[in-house]
């Protein structure tokens, strides 16, 4: 069973306060999941890469703090705070993170 920072007894969160770089890599949250939806809070550390995949699910990343690079469908899109992206299912996707970077993906049904 996966753990949520969120529950139906205390909906709500502060994310700054979980906010928690690696020294290497990717450390991902969940913060709420149904069958149907689920939002996760990823922190990269700086010069994290996530190479180039896909996922069956309709997606978003809304930046919280970081600079960063998407790549998706070919397009680099500039990552920076308050910046809201959709990725549409089965899309390609890579990410880069220039500095220490925080985002919610947030995963829903393709149908």
């Amino acid at each position: 069973m996966t753990t949520s920072l969120i529950s139906t007894k205390e909906p709500f969160l502060q994310l700054k306060d979980h906010l928690t770089y690696p020294e290497s890599g990717v450390l991902s949250k969940v913060i709420w999941k149904s069958e149907f939806c689920q939002y996760s809070l990823f922190c990269l550390a700086a010069n994290t890469e996530i190479s180039e995949h896909t996922s069956t699910r309709h997606a978003t990343v809304q930046v919280l703090e970081g600079i960063g690079l998407l790549t998706l469908n070919g397009e680099e899109i500039a990552l920076k705070p308050g910046v809201l992206i959709f990725m549409e299912a089965n899309a390609p996707h890579a990410l880069a993170a220039t500095s220490n970077l925080a985002f919610v993906l947030t995963l829903s049904s393709a149908s």
